[in-house]
């Protein structure tokens, strides 16, 4: 007699589909970059360069990949979002996408999608949550960024002017050359905010391929012995950097004492 023994997978009540959503969340709560070869959430774990990858997984996705995507929270809907799409077909994506947003965050989501749409012949299901990831995150908007403007070039000192809105309503403008623009980006901040740190890490990631993509910036500032990360995601990642820089600075002064809450004289007392 043959007796055969079954093993039946453990129940461990875990939701799958929220595996990519989760890891999306902790990267930005941490300012750690998801490295594209990561495993199951990394960009490139369910992307297929090669054409014979390319039509194996078309015929089988088996053929190359372990498990399906929409296990784990992506989703490969066929529907391409763009400058003529509306409202209701981004709220749709936002859905499949599994964000659960007020409508007051979907409209700020859909202001930027249409930004990012006039800008890219195709928005992706990464650029989407690049962008929503951007506007909802909760960073207190002590400064605001107005403007920025750079000039570099092979032959030229990078040059940056910033304009930036501070706690009390003023609008600051001051200029700063650095050894490349976002050098000299953050340069002109620090000339306008009067907030000690020490920057500590700068990353930029871009969220898909293709010359018009969306690129993302991690910064993380120390004070203290505390840590700040800010984050953005701009078509220009002059922008980003500005963006993510003033997120992080945000994140440190309403850390301090109400008192400390005031712009100074002007004069940069930040490393960089």
């Amino acid at each position: 007699m043959v007796v055969r023994l079954t093993q039946k997978a453990p129940i461990t009540n875990i939701n799958t589909r929220e595996i990519y959503k989760t890891s999306r969340l902790v990267s930005n709560l941490t300012g750690m970059l998801v490295q594209p070869n990561k495993a199951i959430v990394g960009a490139n774990a369910f992307a297929h360069e090669s054409g014979i990858h390319q039509d194996g997984v078309l015929k089988n996705k088996l053929t190359y990949e372990i498990m399906d995507a929409q296990s784990i929270g992506l989703n490969d809907n066929l529907i391409v979002l763009g400058k003529h799409s509306g409202r209701h077909a981004f709220q749709n994506r936002l859905q499949e996408l599994g964000f659960d947003l007020s409508d007051d965050e979907i409209n700020k989501a859909f202001v930027r999608f249409k930004d990012v749409a006039d800008k890219k012949k195709e928005v992706t299901n990464w650029d989407i949550e690049a962008i929503v990831n951007d506007e909802i995150q909760q960073t207190p908007e002590l400064f605001r960024l107005e403007l920025v403007q750079v000039s570099c070039g092979n032959n030229a000192r990078p040059t940056a002017t910033v304009t930036l809105r501070t706690p009390q309503g003023q609008e600051l403008t001051d200029a700063a050359t650095g050894t490349g623009p976002v050098d000299a980006v953050y340069k002109a901040i620090n000339r306008v905010v009067n907030v000690p740190n020490e920057l500590i890490e700068f990353s930029v990631q871009s969220v898909t391929a293709g010359i018009d993509a969306i690129g993302e910036v991690t910064i993380r500032l120390r004070y203290q012995g505390r840590v700040f990360s800010g984050h953005a995601a701009n078509t220009d990642i002059i922008v980003a950097s500005a963006q993510a820089y003033i997120n992080a600075l945000n994140r440190l002064q309403s850390s301090l004492e109400p008192n400390a809450n005031q712009v100074g004289d002007r004069q940069s007392v930040v490393s960089v």
